[in-house]
């Protein structure tokens, strides 16, 4: 049976301020690359593709393994090596801010041994995500399951926001997007180290342009 604490986790709702980014999905929208439904469930299908289910993903459940092992050298092996393919200040200032956000939460909750997360310099938010996974004995791939569910379902939000879209239409995106992590989830179980790639340049590109867009509702 499913560990009902990862729906806490992973919900929208948990004060870590996922909320507040749209990892160049903004950026996209004033460019005229996103502007309708079928524009932004491509954008949010690519950088699902490319990007989260080829680096994240496999990532996170490296740092799974490496908290429930016990090792932190590989934990901020991990953590560094995340944190390292953030290609703008943008999206490394979000991977940091959240994983501070959830350190602190954790804490604040006595989740775990808080003494091993303090320990990560700079925690980006799946070493923080991972680490409560590991301390609540949640399985990994079901964790990643949910946390990429729940990256889809931000990104659908922002577009709700920014196109923008009806909530049926938003919905829709939802279902036809989630279809893809069952398999992305086994993708990234599989996948050697050498094969981690996160080549999304469009995705940098106007996550770059989206730090100095003159009118935006999400953080930069």
């Amino acid at each position: 049976m499913i560990d009902l604490r990862l729906f806490q986790l992973a919900s929208p709702g948990f004060p870590v301020g996922a909320y507040s980014y749209s990892q160049g999905l903004e950026a996209a929208v004033e460019a005229r690359i996103v502007r309708d439904a079928a524009s932004a469930a491509r954008w949010i299908g690519d950088v699902l593709a490319l990007s989260v289910g080829t680096m994240e993903a496999p990532v996170f459940l490296r740092l799974a393994a490496a908290w429930r092992c016990g090792d932190l050298q590989a934990v901020r092996r991990w953590n560094a090596e995340f944190v390292a393919s953030r290609e703008t200040a943008e999206l490394r200032a979000e991977t940091l801010q959240m994983g501070y956000s959830l350190r602190e939460l954790l804490r604040a909750l006595s989740v775990g041994d808080s003494r091993a997360l303090e320990a990560i310099e700079e925690p980006a938010y799946p070493t923080a995500f991972t680490f409560a996974v590991a301390a609540w004995g949640i399985d990994p791939r079901e964790a990643l399951s949910a946390y990429l569910f729940a990256w889809v379902e931000n990104q659908v939000l922002a577009a709700l926001k920014a196109v923008p879209l009806g909530q049926t239409h938003g919905q829709r995106l939802l279902l036809g997007i989630a279809q893809a992590i069952p398999a992305l989830v086994e993708d990234a179980a599989a996948m050697a180290d050498d094969d981690l790639a996160n080549f999304a340049p469009g995705l940098a590109l106007l996550s770059a342009r989206h730090e100095t867009q003159y009118s935006r509702i999400f953080r930069s």
